[in-house]
């Protein structure tokens, strides 16, 4: 059974940290692209970020130079540092294959306040 365990959220003040961490379990990832995905209240679930199996990246607009994905095959893990948070970064936070192909975890909430 796939499963995907998102942790690492948290109350930030805007300009802080925060590292988001996903185990996934019942799937290898190696071979694979992985993202993580935000929903904000009210909003659809949208890519912030990807990473291909090769270790390329690529971010949305909102969120490049701030946030960066990376990945460890080793632990079937993917990660997420976000920096320099913003109040619009709230929201749960998800990762999943991109595009997305497996069952949602419960992900991780962010809130940033400002």
């Amino acid at each position: 059974q796939v499963q995907l365990v998102e942790s690492g959220g948290g109350l930030a003040q805007a300009g802080g940290s925060l590292r988001l961490s996903c185990v996934v379990s019942g799937y290898i990832i190696s071979g694979v692209t992985m993202g993580w995905y935000r929903q904000a209240p009210g909003k659809q679930r949208e890519l912030v970020a990807f990473i291909r199996y090769g270790g390329t990246t690529n971010y949305v607009d909102s969120v490049k130079g701030r946030f960066t994905i990376s990945r460890d095959n080793a632990k079937n893990s993917v990660y997420l540092q976000m920096s320099n948070l913003k109040a619009e970064d709230t929201a749960v936070y998800y990762c999943n294959t991109m595009p997305s192909s497996m069952a949602w975890g419960q992900g991780t909430q962010v809130t940033v306040s400002s």
